[in-house]
């Protein structure tokens, strides 16, 4: 369906193939929008936004997913990125911020937010450097043999945690502005997926983390969480190595997730368990 025209074009179903191409230049670090074309199949119906497409020549060579989250896909061929963050510029700012983050490759985000940032104004948190980290093998540290999948019965124990986890990353609950029936849902998916994962002990949850990103070649851990006063006992190692472990097992073959830099705690943890860092993200929240 691609055309030989050169610039930017939105994508629909006609595009999966060669956006699915595309993708797999780097399934590992694309996990998230791999996700979310193969969910969405590229129907605008379900992505809930565009996918927009930088060809050159008729060859598509970067992509940015403009839903929720604004995620710049840029593997273009050395001398293309500019040019098509550029073209993802001027239509973000010609369509008005409709996501509640940008997000992605560092230097990427980081130059779309340049452009955009005169029109869309100052944003509520900027997270400029997120290890993106990675692991395909049985973890080094000894996994929490209490760490498991949430049951369904166990919804209400977990969702305060879940809420609690939210406004300590984002600054903001996830409940505000009558989304509270969206995220209970949520969370409700992630249960009954058997995506959701955590230590109870007597009503009371001392670790937490969830599956969120799944394709054949990865998956994305999020939502990782210990109480406060459990903090500093080992238990976010112990649990994401029993994470890791179920998660390699029968959900996908690398785990990825990407952590604030000067949360220095929860990188050791991960550094613990053997993870090691593919790139750096970053976040704008808004």
């Amino acid at each position: 369906m691609l055309t030989t025209t050169s610039g930017l074009r939105l994508l629909g179903p006609g595009d999966l193939r060669q956006v699915q191409e595309l993708l797999e230049r780097d399934p590992v670090t694309n996990v998230f929008v791999d996700h979310r074309v193969r969910l969405t199949r590229l129907d605008p119906r379900w992505l809930g936004g565009e996918m927009w497409g930088y060809l050159d020549r008729g060859e598509l060579v970067s992509l940015c997913h403009s839903a929720a989250n604004l995620v710049p896909v840029t593997v273009s061929p050395a001398g293309h990125d500019n040019a098509a963050l550029e073209a993802f510029v001027t239509r973000a700012v010609a369509k008005g911020r409709q996501c509640s983050s940008i997000v992605g490759r560092a230097d990427a985000v980081h130059q779309l937010w340049e452009g955009v940032q005169p029109y869309w104004g100052r944003p509520r948190l900027v997270r400029p450097a997120q290890p993106f980290l990675t692991l395909d093998h049985a973890p080094r540290a000894a996994a929490d043999p209490l760490v498991r999948r949430v049951r369904d019965d166990e919804f209400e124990i977990i969702y305060p945690a879940c809420v609690q986890m939210f406004i300590e990353e984002v600054g903001i609950s996830p409940e505000i502005g009558g989304g509270r029936d969206l995220y209970r849902a949520r969370v409700r998916q992630m249960i009954a997926k058997g995506h959701a994962f955590a230590r109870i002990e007597d009503g009371e949850v001392m670790f937490k983390a969830e599956v969120g990103s799944v394709t054949p070649h990865a998956c994305q851990v999020q939502g990782v969480w210990v109480p406060p006063a459990r903090r500093g006992e080992g238990l976010s190692a112990a649990g994401m190595a029993a994470v890791v472990e179920q998660a390699l097992a029968d959900i996908a073959p690398v785990v990825t997730l990407y952590v604030n830099d000067h949360n220095v705690a929860a990188r050791r943890a991960y550094e613990r368990i053997g993870m090691v860092q593919r790139c750096t993200f970053s976040t704008i929240l808004f």
